[in-house]
């Protein structure tokens, strides 16, 4: 019951995090720092590049939402359980942004011309997206735990 609760939880902690702000960046300190989030990042991105912005969309959003929507229907039984590799592909193609947010983060700051600060957002969206590949490892257990002690 409690991975049931803890996998409903992130259909929660997914949209939160997908407008908290992941890191704030400025040309110049002195002039503020101006705040991204996974929803602004991608408004800018289809603005100008609208394929890359496809790309970023199932990325940030659809992958880790999915993944989570499906291992709520295996918990609940409404899936079958042999779905649990796919949505754990989807588990990695979640991560993808992660390591492209930290990449850009490290680049940006080995430039020197701007400044770039983490903020709360980078770690509640990293949270949920390591929780559910916790939570899709652990369904997998336990459904393999069930079938072995089934006559």
């Amino acid at each position: 019951m409690l991975l049931r609760l803890a996998t409903l939880s992130l259909l929660i902690l997914y949209p939160i995090a997908w407008f908290a702000p992941l890191l704030r960046a400025g040309l110049l300190p002195l002039f503020g720092l101006s705040e991204i989030s996974v929803v602004t990042g991608l408004q800018s991105l289809w603005q100008s590049d609208i394929a890359l912005a496809l790309l970023v969309t199932f990325f940030a959003i659809f992958a880790p939402y999915l993944k989570v929507i499906g291992l709520a229907l295996v918990q609940w039984h409404l899936l079958d359980k042999r779905t649990l590799p796919a949505l754990h592909f989807l588990g990695k193609l979640a991560m993808a942004d992660i390591f492209l947010i930290a990449l850009y983060i490290t680049l940006s700051k080995g430039i020197g011309i701007g400044t770039i600060e983490t903020a709360w957002g980078l770690y509640l969206f990293t949270g949920c997206i390591l929780t559910g590949m916790g939570l899709g490892f652990l369904s997998a257990h336990s459904g393999r735990a069930t079938r072995d002690e089934s006559p």
